[in-house]
This record gives structure tokens, sequence and C-alpha cells, in this order.
């Protein structure tokens, strides 16, 4: 792996884990909670990647900076969570962006290293992206946001597309992970600050 995909890859660690502690904050969780929460957001969308791809041992059984960056970053937490007056509501949203736009392109990288199609890497970087937030939305009691009529998952797919074809393009490494990553953020901040959401089909009540 280059060494500025490990970089990013070791900031979305951090990003997503405090994803995990601010939801565990937001429900009263204690510190042992914390942690858990903050770990399984972090790493369980990667798991999930690993395992898939046949990826065995998982990434952070073989590395382990990835805990120890979950670690500081619960530690780092706590004077923030333990001011929630202070916390402003679009934290958690903000910081979720943040990390799936990382994630997302992370596996989606790691997939086409590995010799998979374009498409199975833009899945791929979607279960890297929304898995761990699918995790710890469901151990908070929640309707994961992959779920909700809101941009989400729409966002990750689109980042992963941009990163595949910049990946056979001649465009830097660099670079085209940039794009990749201002693409799937740009979207899902948006969805945040216009609420977007895709349109919902049911069934008319009308007979």
């Amino acid at each position: 792996m280059p060494s500025w995909v490990y970089i990013f890859d070791l900031i979305g660690t951090g990003v997503f884990a405090l994803t995990g502690a601010i939801g565990a904050r937001r429900y009263r969780m204690d510190p042992f909670g914390i942690l858990v929460l903050a770990a399984v957001t972090a790493v369980g969308g990667g798991s999930i990647r690993d395992a898939l791809m046949g990826a065995t041992p998982v990434f952070w059984m073989l590395d382990i900076n990835y805990l120890i960056v979950i670690l500081i970053t619960v530690l780092l937490s706590f004077p923030l969570l333990s001011r929630p007056a202070h916390l402003p509501k679009s934290t958690l949203l903000i910081a979720d962006a943040c990390g799936l736009a990382l994630f997302t392109v992370i596996g989606t990288e790691k997939a086409l290293v590995m010799g998979f199609s374009g498409m199975v890497a833009v899945i791929m970087g979607l279960v890297t992206g929304v898995g761990g937030g699918i995790i710890r939305d469901l151990l908070c009691r929640q309707v994961p946001l992959i779920l909700r009529t809101e941009i989400y998952a729409t966002a990750s797919i689109l980042g992963g597309i941009c990163f595949s074809i910049g990946y056979i393009s001649p465009l830097n490494d660099t670079l085209v992970l940039f794009i990749a990553m201002c693409g799937s953020l740009g979207l899902r901040l948006a969805a945040i600050r216009w609420q977007l959401s895709l349109p919902v089909f049911g069934l008319s009540s009308k007979r």
C-alpha cells in the first residue's frame, strides 16, 4: 500500500472512531461502551470488506496502528464529550461525511489493487464507507443512515466511481484520490446542508 493511502487510512480510522464515540456519548454509554462503539465504527466496514475479498486476517489484525489510533482518538475525545452542550448537533454528521469519503476511496483502491473489476471495487468502497456506520447505528438502536431517504450511499457510490475511473486514467494517484474524496464529501455535505434526499417509492393509498 502506498504511504499516502496508508496515512489517509489511519486518518479515516480516527474520524470514524470519533463519530462512534460521539454517538456513544449521545446515548450515555460508559467509557468501555464508548471504546467499543468507536472501534466497531472505525474498523467494521473494512473488516467486512476484507472478509468478502478473502484478505484475511483483516487489516487491523496485521497492523496494530489502527487499534492505537482508535484508542488515542477515544482518549482525546473525552474532554469534548464531557461538555455535550458545547458540541454542535451537526458535528456527528460532518465527521461521518468525512469518514465516508475517506473510507470509500480507500476501500475502492484496495479492491482495484487486488485485481477486482471496477464495479466490484465500487461496491467494496461502499461496504468500507457505510459498514461501520451501520453497525454503530444498530448498536444505538437507530435506523442506519444508508436505509433512510437522505443521500448517503449515493455519495459513497459517486466517490467509488470517480476513483475507479481515475485509477485507469493517466492522472496522478494523489489527484485521483482528492477528486474522488471531494466528489463524495461534496455530495454528502450538500445533502446535509440543503436536506437533499432521494425520492421515496411506495404504494398509493388511493383506490
